[in-house]
């Protein structure tokens, strides 16, 4: 599929490739890591075609068709939602684009009917279908499709072209950094989706939970040269270890002897009796090919942040709050009360409510009824990926990092922000000119420097590689304030979180362990499908009554807290009847999907111009077979919509 050969690549006096060479098979699923800046993108480009090595070969398969989904935001026009993701080729997109026009303006004319006649003819209608099913499996709604893609934000805009990917289907899929814009329910079904992808893949990702999931193998950047590793993330993790323990002893022991053989030359160097033996000993030190320190060792960082000044064990507390937006309600009469040192992480379905709940916890938003109440000596400080308007346009990064209101010295300045991906002259850029991960890293910088002691963050790993995750991660295990926090990075969630708070059709289900232990108490599928469980479950936090929705609900047994027999029947009754409409869901994808195959596999035979002239009875056939096919893809995927539609009401 892909064949690189002697590959090197330097931007003036920065080498990031010397000699390098990989190959990449059909059906791979590789993932590409390295430190930020290590040559990661500038390996895509250069796949791409979008640069050129300075020495070596970049072969593709012939024919092979790549995909490519960058890190930014692809720039768009005025055209749709469904125009994007059908767009597999320019061709599909111009007609897509073309058709829409025409019907939006209620134009009929012979240019319409070529366009329709052209579109059919590539087969467009047949991939509609296709993409309206992976625009569902990225949240998008069915009314969603006919927006223009520039009304929406940029994540979205991300999302439908990861569609129009998703719905191409190349032999090649290079994505980077694919989870950034996705939504916990959008990034369980991706991961899904993935793992039936009949192509090869090769990713840019910092998240460790779904690198396990979906790939098969490694190729990490290093040192100017990439090595290869079989197995998933973790895999990775304990081989890099082992050979890092070996290659950290090999140049410890080489500079053991270059230290010696040094002495030596410097000791005898003068003697006329010794000269040629000192002379001998200068040479063998300049033959040594050096044996680097393994770069982990070298880039660990550790940062000892400012402590906040100390809170009251009541830190903030929640009571009978009600809030809406317009004429929606979210929360009616909820309580919540946050201890001292606590470190909870918010989980539920997608529109639960995590982020207004956070934002009601920051007094971001204002409750419409009920009182927030801050405890005794309280500092609330909140990041999200949105709130970066606190940040001067007109500074630098570095100066934006000193004007807190306790300013740390240039050097210790540096070294955080070094932790942070802002390294060398990157700490004089105008803040005007980042992008907005770089300024949410900033922000981040900025509130980690001049801690509060309630801290309220909203996806704080977005934007980050794993060195920085790691050096957050080291941060706040040593932070001595109250964190509360959303996050779909499973790995970041074991490291901090040792409470979880279940939010869930407006009501809040405290868990009084960590994620493992709510995995365990919820019975959630997995460690992704268990951000997103939405199934009523008791209450598991000793004397959590506080933390439950006032209002009239069934009957349940209030010593114990457990419910009732014919809640808990309710409820069963319930959940197989949404399992049932799930299987229904996905016996119809898979019909649909053998369907598409068959069309496929169809409209090949029918591209042979031999066939046209051997035996024109079996072209009639096919044609008849082709057209049967469609008005079944068009009642199957109707069924499919419907159900898609009954699952979701739940």
């Amino acid at each position: 599929m892909l064949q690189i050969s002697g590959l090197s690549k330097a931007f003036g006096p920065q080498t990031l490739f010397e000699n390098v060479s990989l190959r990449l098979e059909q059906g791979e699923r590789v993932a590409l890591v390295g430190p930020n800046g290590a040559g990661k993108t500038t390996l895509f480009s250069m796949i791409l075609g979008d640069a050129e090595p300075d020495e070596g070969i970049v072969e593709l398969e012939k024919n092979a068709r790549v995909g490519h989904l960058p890190q930014e935001t692809a720039p768009v026009g005025d055209e749709t939602v469904i125009e994007i993701a059908a767009g597999v080729t320019p061709e599909h997109a111009d007609l897509r684009k073309k058709i829409g026009d025409f019907e939006r303006a209620g134009e009929e004319s012979d240019a319409y009917y070529e366009a329709v006649a052209r579109y059919t003819e590539i087969g467009g209608f047949e991939i509609e279908p296709r993409a309206k099913r992976i625009l569902a499996g990225l949240s998008f709604r069915e009314n969603d499709l006919d927006q223009p893609a520039r009304t929406l934000s940029g994540g979205w805009i991300m999302r439908a072209h990861l569609a129009r990917l998703l719905t191409a289907e190349p032999e090649l899929l290079m994505l980077d950094e694919p989870t950034n814009h996705l939504d916990l329910e959008s990034l369980q079904w991706f991961q899904n989706h993935l793992k039936g992808y009949r192509g090869s893949l090769l990713l840019i990702s910092h998240d460790r939970a779904f690198l396990n999931d979906v790939i098969s193998g490694i190729l990490e950047v290093r040192h100017h040269r990439i090595h290869s590793y079989k197995g998933n993330y973790d895999d990775y993790l304990e081989e890099a270890a082992a050979r890092d323990a070996q290659q950290l002893a090999a140049h410890r022991s080489q500079e053991r002897k270059i230290a010696q053989l040094e002495r030596f030359v410097e000791r005898f160097g003068a003697k006329a009796t010794k000269a040629a033996q000192a002379k001998s000993k200068q040479k063998q030190i300049d033959r040594m090919e050096r044996i680097e320190a393994p770069q982990s060792a070298e880039k660990t960082i550790h940062v000892k942040f400012p402590q906040p000044s100390p809170s009251g064990q009541k830190v903030i507390t929640l009571e009978e709050l009600h809030f809406a937006y317009d004429t929606k309600p979210i929360y009616q009469g909820i309580d919540l009360n946050v201890q001292k040192g606590e470190r909870m992480v918010l989980v539920g379905p997608n529109g639960a409510g995590k982020s207004t709940l956070l934002k009601l916890l920051a007094g971001v938003l204002t409750p419409t009824q009920g009182e927030r109440i801050l405890g005794h000596n309280t500092k609330v400080g909140y990041f999200s990926q949105s709130r970066i308007e606190m940040l001067d346009p007109q500074r630098t990064v570095l100066e934006e990092v000193q004007s807190i209101r306790k300013p740390v010295g240039e050097a210790m300045a540096r070294t955080v922000l070094g932790s942070f991906l802002f390294r060398g002259e990157a700490v004089f850029k105008k803040v005007s000119v980042l992008s907005g991960g770089e300024k949410s890293r900033l922000g981040l910088v900025k509130l980690l420097l001049d801690p509060p002691n309630l801290l309220l963050m909203d996806e704080p790993t977005t934007h980050l590689d794993m060195a920085s995750i790691d050096a957050l991660i080291h941060a706040l295990q040593d932070y001595q304030g109250t964190l509360v926090f959303i996050s779909h990075d499973v790995y970041f969630i074991r490291q901090m979180a040792r409470t979880v708070l279940r939010v869930s059709s407006g009501k809040l289900t405290p868990f009084a362990g960590d994620y493992d232990y709510y995995l365990r108490k919820s019975g959630a599928e997995g460690e992704r499908a268990g951000l997103t469980d939405s199934g009523e479950m008791q209450d598991f936090r000793p004397g959590a009554d506080s933390y439950r929705k006032k209002s009239s609900e069934a009957p349940t047994d209030s010593n114990s807290g457990f419910k009732s027999k014919d809640q808990k029947r309710i409820e069963a009754e319930q959940r197989k009847a949404r399992a049932k409409i799930r299987a229904e869901v996905e016996r119809l994808e898979q019909k649909i999907c053998k369907l598409e195959e068959e069309q496929s596999r169809l409209s090949h035979q029918l591209e042979d111009p031999l066939l046209y002239e051997s035996d024109p009875g079996k072209v009639m056939e096919l044609n008849r077979e082709v057209v049967a096919n469609n008005e079944r893809l068009d009642a199957l995927n109707e069924k499919w919509m419907e159900a898609t539609e009954r699952y979701e009401k739940g």
